[in-house]
């Protein structure tokens, strides 16, 4: 596969799909049509949209999902169970599959505000359970990888067996959260394959572009940033161009490493931006 970036054609290892949270001003909408714009040159497989940060309506999401849709790229909604009811699911199910959507990615989710606790799933493994049951093989399903275990497990065994029942209830395959540490992916991958799953687990990819913002998204959401990088951040303070340029480097080289070692695809986290992924990419 090749892209046109920079006036140079560049060869990509594996396929490639990016992730797009929804906007939530017209002006937002309208800057992330000329991202999508600018990160089509990777010919992705798909791009998924998320239900933003800390849990929100579906409403923006699903507006994102059809304008890739009407983009001609497959779209993936990003489809959490948390104070939901079979009744809810079934209705967002239908609305997806008329829009044309063929690909999900069935999560817990974060509860949104507003609602009370409750519903009628309590794990992302009933999620896909009851989407296979309603729907059939109408959508590829993805589920959410944790290499560096998931911040609420009680342990990694317990983590790694939630990721089985997962895949088991009927997951085409997997997305992992980001992670700065290859060896931590690959041991995932060795402990579920030897637990009997062999479903493709696509690496998550985070670019570094804001220190701050990586330190704040890492903790809430359990990926480690090493210590030599995290130091490295902090010496260059408020030098934007030495963050950006130090973090090209390292996530450069991860998905060089996880390339030669035949991952099946790269997951990219935009943060709605495409110029880290587009110059990634272009280095691959």
């Amino acid at each position: 596969m090749t892209i046109e970036s920079k006036g140079m054609a560049v060869s990509l290892k594996v396929p490639v799909s990016l992730e797009f949270f929804p906007p939530k001003t017209p002006e937002g909408v309208e800057k992330l049509r000329a991202v999508r714009a600018q990160l089509y040159a990777l010919h992705p497989e798909f791009c998924s949209v998320t239900y933003g940060a800390g849990g929100s309506t579906q409403e923006g999401t699903f507006a994102t999902v059809k304008d890739i849709l009407s983009e001609g790229v497959a779209a993936a909604s990003h489809f959490s169970c948390i104070g939901a009811t079979k009744a809810s699911v079934r209705e967002e199910l239908a609305t997806l599959k008329a829009m044309g959507v063929k690909r999900l990615v069935a999560l817990r989710g974060d509860l949104p505000s507003g609602y009370g606790v409750g519903g009628e799933f309590h794990y992302a493994s009933d999620l896909v359970a009851f989407i296979r049951a309603e729907t059939g093989s109408d959508f590829h399903i993805e589920v959410a990888a944790y290499p560096e275990i998931h911040p609420q497990a009680k342990s990694a065994q317990s983590d790694l067996e939630a990721f089985v029942t997962k895949v088991r209830a009927g997951a085409d395959s997997a997305i992992t959260q980001y992670f700065y540490n290859a060896d931590a992916y690959f041991r995932f991958v060795d402990d579920v394959y030897k637990l009997g799953v062999d479903v493709p687990i696509v690496p998550g990819i985070m670019p570094i572009t804001s220190s701050t913002q990586l330190m704040r998204f890492s903790d809430a959401c359990g990926a480690e940033i090493p210590r030599w990088i995290r130091l490295r951040l902090q010496s260059f303070g408020d030098d934007t161009a030495s963050i950006k340029a130090f973090g090209l480097d390292v996530v450069t080289d991860l998905c060089e490493q996880l390339c030669n070692a035949g991952v099946p695809a790269l997951h990219f986290y935009s943060m709605n931006q495409s110029a880290a992924t587009l110059e990634i990419a272009h280095r691959l």
